[in-house]
């Protein structure tokens, strides 16, 4: 057995064939072997194994396997921005939870991916990875030429609160009615000076107040819809952007807003549960008190530690309806389905950290 594979082009990988040749059986019996599918005698099993080591036959070639069935078996989720921060944000896990029980009929693996175009040299793109389908959790401008990519591969694709352009369904929120009913709620309590903090503009991430010129730049459609939602009520708001949804991103966005305290708001709607965390934190770091000095509101609806007494007014989204509804969608896709969009919507949870404005505010430094 030595000699034969010393006269076997080293340069060549081993077949099947080639080991079922050497063992004396059939192409279809040594196949068998590795994929299990049938019972085969254990002399059988044990000759061809050996001398599938002896050749260095590892197995059958999983992408070989693809070509023939199609697929690839893999579902690309596209995330924005890294990927070692996103799974901090509670609202990205529940979507995620969601997806992978709507894909959960098609046994399918879950490929995440980052959106941008500075990852590592040679690491996976949305452009380059055999994928049968792809799920956008957002759609930043970036990703519509390797979107297009894939699209021209016939390769089915579904956005979560993004616009992937024509014939992509999307699953949405209603972003911009759920801002402006925490903006008439604030109204309504008789809040006339209301200052917003953002999620991130665009890829850039740049943090602080924002210019007319940035907010009419804002690309990322979840930012811009539920800014929309609150110049409803608030136009002249000023507003700070973050750099992206987080308890310490929310406090530095807080610290701006706070710093002068002539030009302080009675309120401050953060476009996150963990930046209103971050508002609340930079407000008690003030000596400001919650809701009687400052009023806050976030968006979500999802635990955050470290609030003590406050139960946060906000809007609560369903994050796992929405990731569940794209999971499903890619199922359908796959199958030849059409697919419509979905609109989700949110439900107004008023807590406690939103009041009237008081006459008698404290003069904090």
């Amino acid at each position: 057995m030595t000699g034969m594979s010393q006269g076997r082009d080293a340069a060549r990988r081993a077949t099947i064939a080639d080991v079922a040749q050497a063992a004396g059986v059939s192409p279809s019996t040594a196949s068998v072997v590795f994929s299990g599918k049938a019972p085969v005698a254990d002399s059988t099993r044990e000759r061809v194994l050996a001398v599938a080591a002896e050749l260095g036959y590892a197995g059958p070639d999983p992408r070989a396997a693809s070509l023939r069935r199609g697929r690839s078996g893999i579902v690309a989720v596209v995330l924005e921005g890294h990927l070692r921060t996103a799974f901090l944000d509670p609202v990205t896990t529940a979507m995620m939870d969601g997806v992978t029980d709507g894909l959960a009929g098609l046994g399918a693996g879950v490929l995440l991916l980052r959106d941008d175009t500075d990852a590592v040299a040679g690491a996976p793109t949305l452009a380059s990875v055999p994928v049968d389908a792809v799920v956008l959790i957002g759609c930043s401008g970036r990703l519509h030429e390797d979107l297009d990519a894939v699209r021209a591969r016939g390769v089915p694709a579904v956005v979560i609160e993004g616009d992937a352009g024509e014939g992509v369904p999307r699953i949405d929120l209603d972003n911009r009615e759920a801002a402006a009913q925490l903006a008439r709620h604030l109204r309504g309590l008789g809040h006339e000076r209301v200052d917003v903090v953002t999620l991130p503009f665009d890829a850039s991430r740049l943090r602080g107040l924002a210019s007319p010129e940035r907010i009419a730049a804002i690309t990322v459609d979840v930012t811009r819809k539920r800014l929309d939602g609150v110049r409803e009520e608030y136009p002249d708001a000023r507003v700070v952007s973050a750099g992206g949804s987080s308890i310490d991103e929310g406090m530095i966005a807080g610290r701006t807003l706070l710093e002068q305290a002539e030009d302080r708001p009675t309120a401050i709607m953060a476009q996150s549960d963990l930046l209103a965390a971050g508002v609340i934190r930079a407000a008690e770091e003030r000596g400001l008190r919650v809701p009687e000095d400052l009023s806050v509101t976030g968006f979500d609806g999802v635990v955050v530690d470290g609030l003590g007494d406050h139960v946060l007014t906000t809007v609560v989204q369903p994050a796992v309806g929405k990731g569940r509804a794209a999971g499903a969608a890619v199922a359908r896709l796959l199958a030849g389905e059409q697919v419509e969009s979905i609109v989700f919507t949110c439900r107004f949870r008023e807590g406690t950290t939103t009041c009237a404005p008081s006459h008698g505010r404290a003069s904090a430094p």
